[in-house]
C-alpha cells in the first residue's frame, strides 16, 4: 500500500497539467499548492520505516526524484549582484490598518519602478504624499498606481475586467523605453459548491495574455498580484510568453501569501527581452501579501 501511494503521488506530480479539473478545479487547486507535494515523501519514508518495508522505501525514491526535477533549479540560489533596473510590487491590501507604514516601507525598497495593488480611495492620497519625494512619476488608474523614478508615458488602462484591474506603461530608463504592466488579476474562491473557482480569474489572464502578446516594445516586465502560481496551467496563455524572475534568479520559492505564513507565491514579475539578475520577497508590510522585487539587466 505504501508503494503504491508513493507511485500515485510521483505520476500525480510528474502529470500535475493533466489533472482533470472537471470536479471543482481540482487540477489548478493542486498546481497552486504543487511546491508542498514534497511533504509526501517524509511521510511515506516514515510509514515504511514503521513497517520496516523495503519495497516501500525504494518506492518512496520515486516522489522524491520528481519533485527534485520540478523544483531543484527554484529552491537553488540563482540570484547575482547588479542589474539597471528594480522594480516592486505589492498588493497593499484594502484592510491595511496602516497605509503610511506600508508606503513607507516602499519607499525605502530601493525600486525605481513600483507596482502597487489595491489601493482604495481612501489609501490613495496616503500613498501620493509617502512617495511622492522618492518618485516624482505616477499614475492611479482606480485600485492600480504605478510610481517611477524615470519618467512614464502612454499610461492606459488595460482592459482584462469589466473594471480597471491593470494598466499598461512605457518607462524612459537611462537605458531606453521599457513597457510595464501593473495587473490584478481576479480573486479567486474556494466553495463548497463550485470548488476552486477559477474563470474569472482565468480569463482575466488570458486578456492580459493578448495585451502582452500584442505589445511592440520589445522589453517587457509583467508584475502584480495573480492570485495563482507560475505552476498553474490554467494561467499559461501568460506566463508561456514571459520568463519568472524568481525561477531564473531567485533564492527559494519566494512565497508571498499569505503574509503571517506564506504558503505560495501569487504575487509575480513576469520579463521579456530582459534579464532577472536577482529577485527576493520583502518584509511583510501590514498587508496580507509580501511585497517582491527584482533586479533586472536592461
Amino acid at each position: 500500500m505504501i508503494a503504491g501511494l508513493a507511485l500515485c503521488a510521483a505520476l500525480l506530480m510528474a502529470l500535475h497539467a493533466q489533472v482533470p479539473n472537471g470536479v471543482g478545479r481540482l487540477g489548478n487547486l493542486f498546481e497552486t499548492f504543487l511546491p508542498w507535494a514534497g511533504l509526501c515523501v517524509p511521510v511515506l519514508l516514515a510509514m515504511a520505516a514503521v513497517r520496516r518495508s523495503r519495497l516501500a522505501a525504494v518506492a518512496v525514491i520515486a516522489p522524491a526524484v520528481v519533485w527534485v526535477s520540478l523544483f531543484y533549479g527554484v529552491v537553488a540560489d540563482k540570484s547575482s549582484v547588479g542589474g539597471d533596473l528594480i522594480v516592486v510590487t505589492h498588493n497593499v491590501g484594502e484592510e491595511n490598518p496602516d497605509p503610511e507604514r506600508t508606503a513607507r516601507a516602499l519607499a525605502r525598497s530601493g525600486a525605481h519602478v513600483l507596482a502597487v495593488e489595491e489601493l482604495s480611495s481612501d489609501t490613495t492620497p496616503t500613498y501620493e504624499r509617502e512617495l511622492a519625494a522618492d518618485y516624482p512619476h505616477h499614475s492611479v488608474h482606480l485600485g492600480i498606481g504605478l510610481w517611477s523614478k524615470y519618467p512614464l508615458r502612454r499610461v492606459e488602462p488595460v482592459p482584462i475586467m469589466p473594471w480597471t484591474r491593470a494598466v499598461r506603461a512605457t518607462v524612459d530608463t537611462p537605458k531606453g523605453p521599457v513597457a510595464v504592466f501593473a495587473a490584478h488579476l481576479a480573486s479567486v474562491r474556494v466553495t463548497p459548491t463550485a470548488g476552486f473557482a477559477t474563470s474569472r480569474r482565468d480569463e482575466a489572464g488570458r486578456n492580459l495574455a493578448e495585451a502582452v502578446r500584442a505589445e511592440p516594445l520589445p522589453r517587457v516586465i509583467v508584475m502584480g498580484d495573480f492570485n495563482g502560481t507560475t505552476d498553474d496551467t490554467a494561467l499559461r496563455p501568460l506566463t508561456s510568453q514571459l520568463r519568472s524572475t524568481q525561477r531564473e534568479a531567485g533564492d527559494g520559492f519566494g512565497f508571498t501569501w499569505p503574509a503571517s505564513f506564506p504558503l505560495v507565491r501569487i504575487d509575480q514579475i513576469l520579463v521579456r527581452g530582459v534579464s532577472p539578475v536577482s529577485s527576493w520577497s520583502l518584509p511583510a508590510t501590514g498587508s496580507d501579501h509580501l511585497p517582491v522585487a527584482a533586479s533586472l539587466r536592461l
